[in-house]
């Protein structure tokens, strides 16, 4: 089994942008429309009864979906990419405990571990002359060394707040506020710091084919 482990950008990659954003974003909308809808998913498939209520079919059915978008990944893109596989599996193993244990507190809590990892990872990595970033946006574009050790610097910081933000909605507002959140709070949150971005990404651009002919 491989994960992106190149910073150049598979051709698959460059080929299925769109693919790659379906798979990352399909199993948190089943996710948050799961539990919107989980006492008539109960109703129309009572062997989902089994899982427990709305929350519990709704993280059994995100933990489905998340082994799916990995496997299409695997077949359609050649790897699996690193933010979605490390996340899918901290998916299943909290996901698993949750339903299990009956406990809400471990899929909540999903969120701030892996945002946590990451943003641990990211900025340690800097520390041993890594920027590990590079590996996760390697389909977007390519930088220099010292636009990906400053774009590190700043999804890591970034990856921190958001696992501090996932601990401050989860503890203190309901269940179904969480889930809005976890998807039409956090995604919005992400693509506006994405784009927050830009002007440091078009400064520090490099041009792999420009570069290849010299």
């Amino acid at each position: 089994m491989s994960t992106e482990s190149d910073i150049t950008p598979s051709a698959a990659d460059r080929h299925h942008p769109l693919l790659k954003l379906a798979l990352e974003l399909g199993p948190l909308l089943i996710f948050f429309f799961a539990n919107l809808r989980g006492q008539w998913l109960v109703e129309k498939f009572p062997a989902l009864a089994e899982l427990g209520g709305p929350l519990f079919v709704a993280t059994g059915l995100f933990m489905a979906a998340t082994i799916i978008s990995l496997v299409v990944s695997k077949i359609v893109l050649g790897h699996l990419p690193i933010m979605p596989f490390v996340s899918g599996i901290v998916v299943l193993i909290f996901g698993s405990l949750s339903i299990w244990l009956q406990n809400e507190t471990f899929i909540k809590m999903k969120p701030t571990i892996v945002n946590a990892l990451f943003g641990v990872t990211l900025l340690g990595g800097l520390a041993f002359g890594r920027s590990l970033l590079g590996y996760v946006f390697n389909a977007a574009f390519q930088l220099d060394a010292e636009g990906w050790r400053k774009l590190t610097i700043r999804w890591g910081i970034f990856f921190l707040f958001l696992a501090v933000l996932n601990e401050v909605v989860w503890r203190n507002f309901s269940d179904d506020t969480w889930v809005a959140f976890k998807v039409w709070g956090t995604m919005p949150i992400t693509v506006i710091f994405t784009l927050a971005q830009m002007p440091l990404v078009l400064k520090h651009s490099v041009n792999l084919e420009t570069d290849g002919e010299k």
